[in-house]
């Protein structure tokens, strides 16, 4: 069994080490020569990402590509490399996921999110991931391809958490009274993506989140307190003096279910709220 992956970042690393260790061989495409020697390291062949012929060859006998990089103005890079290879290829893999975000509900005052809920993107970034889910929906069926969608949240684990900001002095606490925002943790994102991969449904969406939406403040406090640090004090929040990625942070609040992917694809994270997580984190030296 063999799975490429388009984008080996965060979450791509992370399933491709999880299917590794189940028999799977992967490869996947790298646009900078040292990630392709983090790639070898790995197990895990690399492809340069732009070329479509070395693609469409890595391609054949393939049962399962995860796609993770962003949409620019131009659209999801790579669904205009991937569609040319896959016709090339006469490739029909048995699952393709594409990795989107829960930026494209929007802001909902802290409501529920589900996954038929109306998108309501209200950023540039939310709007071209609304673009991109449309684009590769449309693609599985006008090819005959399983597609799935994933929606995540922010997504943490070692080496990427509030640990690494409290010991760089970077981490922040805000008074946000009632903004709330889902997360879910690496390795659980990586069991869910492969429960998919097992379970394929063409057209599926499925909110990939943890059990317990929270605020960021209570996040950053609890991760001080196993390091034995005091937290940062909380501070006013002022959205026009924010970055423009943490202006669209804490913009939005919502809850963001999980149920659906529970349901149809047995997956239970092994870490349902952030206590468990950050715990868990700690413990691997992240």
């Amino acid at each position: 069994m063999r799975l490429l992956i388009y984008g080996y970042g965060f979450a791509g690393r992370a399933l491709a080490r999880r299917m590794r260790a189940a028999g799977w061989e992967a490869a996947a495409t790298w646009r900078d020569p040292a990630s392709a020697e983090a790639m070898r390291a790995d197990g895990v062949e690399p492809l340069p990402a732009e070329d479509k012929a070395a693609i469409a060859r890595a391609l054949d006998g393939v049962q399962a590509v995860l796609v993770t990089p962003p949409p620019g103005p131009e659209g999801c890079p790579a669904l205009q490399v991937l569609v040319p290879a896959l016709a090339r290829a006469g490739a029909f893999p048995d699952w393709i996921g594409y990795l989107s975000t829960t930026g494209v509900y929007g802001d909902r005052q802290g409501g529920w999110m589900f996954e038929a809920s109306r998108l309501a993107a209200q950023s540039p970034e939310g709007a071209r991931r609304v673009a991109a889910e449309r684009d590769w929906l449309e693609v599985g069926r006008g090819m005959g391809l399983t597609v799935t969608i994933h929606r995540l949240p922010g997504i943490y684990g070692p080496g990427r958490s509030a640990f690494d900001r409290l010991r760089e002095g970077r981490a922040r606490r805000y008074a946000a009274p009632g903004h709330l925002f889902s997360r879910i943790h690496v390795d659980d994102l990586a069991a869910e993506l492969a429960a998919s991969i097992v379970r394929p449904r063409a057209g599926g969406i499925y909110n990939v989140c943890d059990d317990e939406p929270a605020a960021n403040s209570d996040v950053v406090a609890h991760a001080a307190a196993l390091l034995g640090l005091e937290p940062p004090p909380e501070t006013p929040l002022d959205l026009a003096a924010l970055a423009p990625a943490a202006r669209r942070f804490y913009a939005e609040s919502k809850r963001v279910s999980n149920a659906r992917a529970k349901a149809e694809l047995g997956w239970r994270p092994a870490y349902p709220t952030y206590r468990e997580g950050l715990a868990a984190v700690l413990e691997a030296g992240g």
